[in-house]
């Protein structure tokens, strides 16, 4: 969590302790009145818990200040521009997270991805993707839309061939070897990722296991257009737009790309895990 992102939450903290405080209420008082459990009054009002849209409305007509509802959630419509837990965005399934990637791809034309631990949606074949998906979907406890989410990341794969854009990938060795799916669905993969490294729009990097590295690998992000960078964390994505949290990311993303392989050294790479499968 980003200590922007905590401050938001602070100040959201603290304008809801300004509320319940002007109305004379103790924070058990306004917990009764809400029927909640005390400690989320006070996580609330200490930035130790997110509200919801629900929380607020409900706050705010707890105070006896109704009119301030709309106050609340622009706050948290503010706060959660910049982090978006995977929670809600998955309420109504991946597919909606995927038409709202789409539109970054089809607004830019110059991307910096990094992924150390498994093959970049963009680049993965569908039965990959199916995995992916089902995995994330048991983790998160979210709706199974599991092929409407893979038939919009094949979709997506279509701006790899429009030509003008240019897509400056990254991974680590061990995403082509982390069995997030059958060997031979990996092995699939490995393929399709072969026959990426001829693309015009594509420049695929392959840190080896061996390399020498100027900074430790970590999650993976995308940078678009040096204007917006995402970021994923297993309770949230990061949208940040700042020029310093872009500048960071881009910087770390030199530092990795130093340390990558290219053209026929990277294909020897994929080549060698894909041998390491046994699979024929």
């Amino acid at each position: 969590m980003t200590t922007d992102f905590q401050q938001a939450r602070l100040s959201l903290g603290a304008r809801l302790r300004e509320l319940r405080t002007e109305e004379g209420l103790t924070g058990r008082e306004l917990a009764a009145r809400l029927g909640w459990p005390q400690s989320k009054v006070s996580k609330l009002e200490t930035g130790k818990q997110t509200a919801t849209a629900d929380d607020l409305r409900a706050w705010a007509e707890g105070t006896g200040r109704p009119g301030t509802a709309e106050e609340l959630t622009a706050r948290l419509r503010s706060l959660e521009s910049r982090s978006r837990s995977w929670h809600r965005q998955l309420a109504a399934g991946h597919r909606p997270v995927q038409d709202a990637l789409t539109a970054e791809y089809e607004r830019s034309s110059v991307f910096h991805a990094w992924e150390g631990a498994m093959v970049v949606g963009m680049l993965q074949t569908a039965e990959y993707a199916r995995y992916v998906f089902s995995r994330y979907a048991d983790l998160h406890g979210s709706v199974r839309d599991v092929e409407e989410a893979v038939r919009a990341r094949i979709k997506r794969q279509e701006l790899l061939y429009v030509p003008g854009k240019s897509y400056r990938i990254l991974m680590w060795e061990a995403a082509l070897r982390s069995l997030v799916c059958p060997p031979s669905v990996l092995a699939a993969q490995l393929d399709r990722l072969n026959g990426v490294l001829g693309l015009d729009t594509v420049s695929l990097g392959i840190i080896p296991f061996e390399a020498s590295l100027a900074i430790p690998p970590a999650n993976g992000f995308w940078v678009y257009d040096e204007r917006l960078v995402i970021a994923e964390d297993w309770h949230a994505e990061l949208w940040l737009d700042d020029a310093q949290s872009v500048g960071v990311h881009l910087r770390v993303w030199q530092a990795l790309s130093d340390a990558a392989a290219y053209g026929a050294d990277a294909h020897r790479v994929i080549t060698r895990a894909r041998r390491a499968l046994g699979v024929p």
